[in-house]
């Protein structure tokens, strides 16, 4: 597997593993010890970097990466995330990036994590009450007591970033990223590029449907998030089969699986770019990991760039009360 460097000097796998679907958000999956199993199998196979948050389950996604990465302390490099307010009961309740609770965050991940500090920090979405000069304030103080070693903003404005990476170097952005959601270039990539930021996608495969698995006659399970996406709605899946034929020509001409070229394409924008697609299946993991050895050339890329601009991705990525989490 190789290798990148987010920010300057946080050395990961050149493609991560997302586990929050372990936990959450796509129905019913394995039991525990599938997991773990995979997870070490990801490790076994050049994985360096996985992606978990205290909200994922809530705590449960933490505690699982936790005890699957256990006897790879030092090896590999865990992310998790704050920024949420839960009740007595777990149920989260909305945001909360106060410094004393970040705080208190940091503790509990680290118990649940079973490491001595994170590796990588994140507040999930920016707290608009909050101001975000207070929130770098609170990881530089938990950098300065050896809790964190890195700081990093998901779903943040440019500006936001620009703020704070002026109180804490942020080593990396986590936002949503791939050839259907493709918004980030606008401000967020350039500003990471000035910056020396790296950028860590998430649903780097479109919540599934860059794979070319889902129709529009696929139907998910109740508790699967993609039910309430209107992006998934029947018709727009219809539409939207315009960009999985589009990737899916490139595959086959590469010798590659559309999921594959889709990763591939990400790992072509920029030396900085990580993404983290998540599984629950050891046949998925080794695919995901084979788009590492795609070869993607400038003649590949303009093409996928110039039918990509032809066709007109619909529906909306989020329900309404969650985009406005984002770009804050």
């Amino acid at each position: 597997m190789q290798h990148r460097t987010l920010g300057t000097g946080l050395t990961v796998s050149a493609i991560g593993f997302g586990a929050m679907g372990m936990s959450q958000s796509y129905g019913p999956g394995p039991d525990r010890d599938v997991n773990i199993a995979l997870l070490r199998a990801a490790v076994e196979r050049g994985v360096t970097f996985f992606d978990t948050a205290e909200v994922y389950g809530p705590f449960v996604n933490e505690e699982l990466v936790g005890e699957a990465l256990e006897p790879f302390r030092g090896q590999v490099v865990i992310a998790t995330k704050f920024g949420f307010a839960f009740d007595a009961d777990g149920r989260q309740t909305g945001l909360s990036s106060r410094p004393e609770h970040i705080k208190r965050v940091a503790d509990a991940s680290l118990k649940r994590l079973r490491v001595d500090a994170i590796d990588l920090f994140y507040q999930h979405r920016v707290n608009p009450e909050v101001p975000i000069e207070d929130v770098a304030g609170a990881v530089k103080d938990l950098i300065e007591a050896g809790k964190v070693k890195h700081f990093g903003m998901s779903e943040a404005a440019a500006g936001t970033i620009r703020r704070a990476h002026a109180v804490q170097p942020v080593t990396a952005v986590q936002n949503e990223y791939s050839l259907w959601w493709r918004r980030p270039e606008d401000e967020v990539i350039p500003t990471c590029a000035e910056l020396g930021i790296g950028l860590v996608p998430y649903s780097p495969l479109g919540k599934g449907f860059l794979t070319g698995k889902i129709t529009q006659d696929t139907a998910f399970s109740d508790n699967d998030i993609r039910n309430t996406i209107p992006r998934f709605d029947a018709e727009a899946r219809r539409a939207n089969q315009a960009l999985v034929e589009l990737i899916g020509a490139i595959a086959r001409r590469k010798g590659a699986t559309p999921a594959q070229i889709a990763l591939a394409w990400l790992l072509a924008q920029q030396p900085w770019i990580v993404p983290i697609p998540g599984t629950r299946r050891l046949e998925r993991l080794e695919e995901n990991l084979g788009a590492a050895d795609v070869e993607l050339t400038s003649d590949d890329l303009g093409e996928i760039d110039d039918a990509a601009a032809k066709i007109d991705i619909h529906g909306a990525r989020y329900p309404e009360h969650l985009e406005r989490l984002t770009n804050l």
